[in-house]
């Protein structure tokens, strides 16, 4: 569970030194990703009339660097209002093997092409060693994917391939680095980490960062619609590798069956006799306490929902209280975007929130939730109430249904827009305390697999560089179910490696995000990817951008559509791309804001200015 509790005056004195740690006048660096790039280092089709890959690309001296360099410049110079404009140069891993007779070897014509752009691009770039779960049309992807220990498995068994908008989705696993998906990968590492290290030291210290891998983390069905809090509950990975590490992992945190048995009321005689939980005991008759699993079996349930026009709110807070009694506050702000398309004419997205509330210790049977709405000026507004039940304690007091001491229930303004998401009600919970255990384990799986490759580069002269991981925020989202993707250690500091994370929404502009890296320890960062999701003019882009260089971010790389002399790099247009012919998510308006701000002599950066100090809890998953 991450909670922060901030207080304004700690607020802004961390955030001060944070500024003072890292150069208040520090330029920040834009990298936009380039789409369209792939095709020119890599060569596999250059006669390809639709690609139109300039010469630079091709023969012994090719690079990608005349098109980096005109697409940058449609932006704005190098250095500009307090900025400076490199780029992103992603490098997806596996697109670099060639099939030879019965093996696949490296194209090291391709990966020098790659090394070459970094020398001939006059910028500094963040260069993205790309190892995701999207595909890549890589030609070995299929013949990995017959593999059944390069995929994720759930109770179900190994997860089919998925679908993630009009692409593909390999369930690769992260659970083991033992497997051939984990060595190709590491094949083409080495062979850049070869050609880098061959270069003079003025080449590679144009590299401000090396970010790795994409988002990694555990995956489920359904991918793009199965995040959320539904049954059947299904994660990974259920692998024999990853059960027998899991009794392992118990082993070594528990240290006897006898303290596991009395945490659990089970009498296991050996750990190989220990499953991680694996069915839902209030779906399913007859399933043991310690297999009992689904998305609150943790020990906390979220209470949440959205609350329209946020416009008016203010700092507007949602009070939880439970049995009559206060557990805390939510601020109203966190990205729904769902909401949004459901209902356009709320005109913003900025409408979520929620608390998660911890169960662990509450008496079986009833317990009531009491919801009111908290604005300066206002009443206190009585949004509902929620009655829950938990299941499985010893003992059975009831909770009372009327508690005196809750405020007036004045009703909420018939204007107001609103909806209470969870818990539904008459909701029923119940815990096992060996599902934190498993979660926590499923986490230290996503961890390890980054560390794989941060070690091969640690152990190079790439050591030297910045390295940053790439991963989401479920958190971000109030409707999403964190533990699935099993991402929360990799989000804490980690030795020898900064975090670099994906952002969405709020997330982007908004102070949540911020609130949350304070309440970790973080005091510097990279924005992997940027996606408000909105128009910012460039007013709001120029606060933004000020509000992440104060809290400590290095750079700030955004999907940005390559072109050259006029047309596009590539066939595949990126939903999310800043760009002036993208109309979605206002990717027009945020290209030309972005170039208004590189183009204008008067901004400056250098002043950053600091968030307001946010008022009650912020409180994540």
């Amino acid at each position: 569970m991450i909670a922060a509790l901030l207080l304004g005056a700690s607020w802004l004195l961390h955030l001060s030194h944070a500024a003072g740690a890292l150069g208040a006048h520090r330029p920040l660096l834009l990298a936009p990703m380039l789409s369209g790039l792939d095709h020119c280092l890599q060569n596999t089709n250059p006669e390809d009339p639709k690609l139109a890959l300039p010469a630079s690309c091709l023969g012994p001296n090719g690079s990608a660097a005349a098109l980096v360099q005109a697409s940058l410049n449609t932006l704005g110079p190098e250095q500009a209002a307090g900025l400076t404009l490199g780029y992103s140069l992603k490098a997806p891993l596996l697109d670099f093997l060639r099939r030879d007779g019965s093996d696949w070897l490296v194209d090291k014509t391709a990966v020098q092409r790659l090394i070459r752009t970094i020398r001939d691009v006059p910028r500094p770039v963040v260069l993205y060693l790309f190892a995701s779960h999207f595909e890549t049309h890589a030609p070995i992807e299929a013949e990995l994917a017959q593999d059944p220990s390069n995929l994720a498995t759930t109770t179900d068994g190994v997860l089919p391939i998925d679908r993630y908008y009009e692409d593909r989705l390999y369930p690769w696993s992260v659970a083991r680095t033992d497997n051939s998906l984990t060595q190709r990968r590491e094949q083409v590492v080495a062979a850049i980490i070869d050609e880098a290290c061959r270069q003079p030291a003025a080449v590679m210290e144009k590299v401000a960062a090396i970010t790795l891998l994409g988002e990694t983390h555990q995956l489920f069905p359904h991918f793009e619609t199965g995040m959320a809090f539904y049954a059947p509950y299904k994660v990974s990975d259920y692998s024999k590798t990853s059960r027998e590490g899991f009794q392992r992992y118990l082993a070594h945190k528990i240290g006897s069956l006898t303290r596991l048995n009395a945490l659990l009321g089970t009498n296991y005689s050996n750990w190989e006799r220990v499953q991680p939980p694996d069915h839902d005991a209030l779906e399913s008759q007859g399933v043991h306490a310690e297999r009992h699993i689904n998305s609150y079996a943790h020990g906390g349930f979220p209470v949440s929902g959205w609350i329209a026009p946020q416009g008016q709110l203010g700092h507007g807070v949602v009070r939880i209280y439970l049995d009559g009694q206060l557990q805390g506050r939510a601020t109203v702000g966190l990205n729904r975007q769902d909401v949004l398309e459901a209902l356009p004419t709320l005109g913003s997205a900025d409408v979520g929130w929620r608390y998660d509330l911890n169960f662990r210790t509450l008496a079986s049977g009833p317990h009531q939730i009491d919801l009111y709405l908290e604005r300066s000026g206002h009443a206190l507004q009585h949004l509902g109430t929620r009655h829950v039940e938990i299941v499985g304690h010893t003992g059975e007091s009831k909770a009372a249904r009327w508690f005196p001491g809750l405020p007036a229930p004045h009703s909420p303004d018939p204007t107001l827009r609103y909806y209470i998401d969870a818990p539904i009600e008459n909701a029923r919970f119940r815990y096992n305390p060996l599902v934190p255990l498993w979660h926590d384990y499923r986490n230290q799986q996503v961890v390890q697999y980054i560390q794989h490759f941060q070690r091969m580069l640690a152990n190079s002269c790439l050591g030297k560089l910045p390295l940053y991981t790439h991963q989401l925020v479920p958190y971000s989202n109030p409707s999403w179910d964190s533990n699935k993707y099993a991402v929360d250690t990799s989000l804490q500091p980690q030795p020898g490696l900064n975090l670099g994370v994906s952002l969405y929404g709020e997330t982007t502009y908004g102070n949540s995000m911020i609130r949350w890296l304070h309440g970790q320890g973080h005091t510097h960062y990279g924005v992997t990817e940027f996606h408000p999701l909105k128009q910012l003019s460039p007013e709001e882009l120029k606060t933004t951008l000020s509000q992440h260089q104060t809290a400590g971010a290095q750079f700030i790389s955004m999907f940005v559509e390559g072109r050259w002399q006029g047309h596009y790099m590539s066939e595949d247009r990126n939903l999310f791309a800043f760009d002036p012919d993208n109309h979605a998510y206002g990717s027009d308006a945020l290209f030309s804001a972005l170039k208004a701000i590189l183009n204008d002599p008067g901004t400056r950066l250098d002043r950053p200015s600091l968030p307001a100090p946010p008022k009650g809890l912020m409180k994540f998953n």
